[in-house]
């Protein structure tokens, strides 16, 4: 250490002294478990993101996402999910496709991890469902089916949810609606980071 630094970080050390009492944080957030997951809130908060989302049935699942693939003219879509919606042909990430590969995908289609009711996020933990990153990323158009009992009430209800993939170092995307940006004069611009269209499949 050079002189002029050790005297100043004395000086910095000295005008510190014991450094003070620490104050207490507030706390006056609500912690996990303290509200109800509300699957309405959540659809109506997806949608505010300007992603289109869609009520299913579990056994109209196949059938509503072959008609959102006609209507988008999806024909190659990569897939973690075993649903098969007609005139598709699904693409396995196994083993991972090369980033060149999956942007010659016209969609992917995942599951998730969870929603947050509160600010209409999906979360993606890396998990089977989830897939990998690039996998949600690259693609132009991602399909999310989320099952009712993954919705959460609000943001601390996800992060506890979340603590396995933590510990597991797996990463952890939040996506509230399509990829979006806005320049300087506040122009907004979407799939710049990421898929500009979103279409939320909410199971129940």
């Amino acid at each position: 250490m050079t002189e002029a630094r050790a005297e100043v970080l004395g000086r910095i050390r000295s005008a510190l002294g014991d450094g003070g009492a620490v104050p207490d944080v507030p706390r006056g957030y609500a912690p996990a478990g303290a509200a109800a997951a509300d699957v309405e809130l959540f659809c109506e908060r997806v949608a505010d993101y300007r992603a289109t989302v869609h009520r299913v049935a579990p056994d109209g699942l196949a059938a509503a996402l072959g008609e959102a693939c006609a209507r988008l003219e999806l024909r190659r879509v990569g897939t973690t999910l075993d649903v098969a919606p007609e005139g598709v042909e699904l693409v396995r990430d196994e083993p991972p496709l090369p980033v060149a590969e999956l942007d010659r995908l016209d969609a992917v289609l995942t599951g998730c991890a969870l929603g947050i009711a509160e600010t209409g996020t999906i979360a993606l933990d890396g998990a089977a469902a989830s897939g990998r990153r690039a996998l949600t990323l690259v693609p132009d158009v991602h399909l999310c089916v989320v099952e009712a009992e993954q919705v959460v009430a609000a943001v601390p209800d996800a992060v506890a949810r979340l603590g396995e993939a933590a510990r597991d170092g797996r990463p952890v995307t939040l996506v509230s609606g399509p990829s979006a940006t806005s320049d300087i004069e506040l122009d907004r611009v979407e799939g710049v980071h990421g898929p500009r269209t979103l279409e939320v499949f909410v199971v129940a």
